[in-house]
């Protein structure tokens, strides 16, 4: 991608365009679907409060509603052109896919729906048009 290719704006990065938009919005989509699923979690755990697992309930619920929030904000900002969500991103994935090996003797397709999903992103986030789309210097590449 050249200067020319690339819109600028004034108050921010430019927003990517083409194969990284689409690529990105891939990212959103999978990215929105992990979010709900995290949030289901957390109601499914505030419904199973009881006295003993007050607090843990809780705080459980918090955090899954606080990383689904997390990487809704990050994919967001990666879709309008921020570079630094895409970390966010990636590592958030890798997390999934440790989980998915880690969650394999459940039912299969748990562990299969983990690891789809995270590999899905990653190549996604990884992709050579996401990368020069993100990069503040296009010469660096």
């Amino acid at each position: 991608m050249t200067d020319a290719d690339r819109p600028s704006s004034p108050t921010g990065p430019a927003r990517p365009t083409g194969a990284a938009r689409r690529l990105l919005l891939v990212v959103m989509t999978v990215v929105s679907l992990e979010a709900l699923a995290l949030l289901a979690l957390a109601v499914a755990d505030l419904s199973d409060l009881d006295g003993d697992r007050l607090g843990l309930g809780i705080g459980a619920a918090l955090l899954l509603g606080l990383y689904a929030a997390a990487m809704l904000w990050a994919a967001t900002r990666v879709l309008n052109g921020h570079s630094w969500g895409r970390g966010f991103l990636v590592l958030t994935q890798l997390i999934q896919v440790l989980i998915a090996y880690n969650a394999r003797e459940n039912v299969w397709w748990v562990p299969t729906l983990l690891a789809a999903t995270g590999v899905v992103a990653l190549v996604c986030l990884l992709a050579p048009p996401v990368t020069a789309a993100l990069v503040d210097d296009p010469e660096a590449l």
